[in-house]
């Protein structure tokens, strides 16, 4: 079965996402447990804890079909110690913030070097900082992002997932997220079927389908090979839709949350309602 939504908004707490979800129709989502660009939050109370857990059970969501993303700030790959180990403090909250919610996912990107250590370094301090992550918490999945590789941010290589799963302890609890529109400008052609058989057998052979968690269901604004990251609705950017109705007939990518994070949350409800029925076509 193919779990399908949209990054919803948290606004007035993270219960409301849950409705929110519920009103596209979704199937899944994703959402911010806190301010994503702010380091800090206050602490989740038993009440909220509560109205979230009991939203999550009235509209019949599991943690399964829910993909919570962590605060853009943190950088678990960061040359500098100081700024590395900052990082490191707010993903351990915001893994112990999803264990308390009774979330088993968190998704993330990857990681920066900055242009001031190499690519292998950064990579292995990204692993070493998801493993003090899983050492301090229960029952939490660390679920890495595949990136545009706009900057200096790693991830929007297959070997580059590949490497910091290698790098983690407990295989049991590290995945991947593929979003459509970050792997079209790292380099993997979406535009046909054909395209879409090469890009994801490639991936199988590098990362393997049992790590994968989660997609990101997005159109891109952007060039193919740009490293460049400009998310677009479906249908509408330089992807085209042939891999989103592609992706839901494909058994391979069931039991696993779809998030859109489409530019226009006014039209989120129809591409769901579309997504769900490229499954029959």
């Amino acid at each position: 079965m193919k779990y399908i939504g949209a990054h919803v908004s948290a606004s007035g707490g993270v219960d409301q996402a849950v409705i929110r979800a519920h009103e596209l129709e979704a199937t899944a989502f994703a959402l911010f447990t806190k301010n994503q660009r702010q380091w800090r939050a206050a602490p989740l109370t038993q009440e909220i804890i509560s109205a979230f857990r009991t939203a999550c059970e009235k509209y019949g969501y599991t943690s399964a079909q829910i993909l919570p993303h962590d605060s853009y700030l943190i950088n678990l790959g960061h040359p500098v110690e100081e700024a590395l180990l900052k990082s490191r403090e707010a993903f351990i909250d915001e893994m112990s913030r999803c264990e308390q919610l009774g979330l088993s996912l968190l998704n993330f990107h990857p990681g920066s070097h900055l242009q001031q250590i190499d690519e292998e370094a950064c990579l292995d301090r990204i692993a070493e900082s998801v493993n003090i992550a899983l050492d301090k918490t229960r029952g939490v999945t660390a679920v890495i992002e595949n990136t545009a590789g706009q900057g200096s941010n790693l991830g929007f290589r297959f070997e580059h997932l590949a490497r910091i799963i290698a790098g983690v302890e407990d295989k049991s609890r590290v995945g991947v997220c593929i979003d459509t529109c970050h792997a079209f400008a790292g380099g993997y052609d979406l535009r046909t079927e054909e395209a879409c058989v090469q890009t994801f057998a490639e991936f199988e052979r590098i990362v393997g389908f049992e790590y994968l968690r989660g997609m990101h269901l997005n159109d891109a604004k952007s060039e193919f090979g740009s490293r460049v990251d400009r998310h677009h609705s479906l249908g509408e950017g330089n992807i085209g839709k042939t891999v989103f109705s592609w992706l839901m007939k494909d058994s391979r990518f069931d039991g696993i949350p779809m998030i859109l994070e489409t530019i226009n949350p006014d039209i989120w409800k129809d591409e769901i309602a579309w997504l769900k029925a490229q499954q029959k076509a």
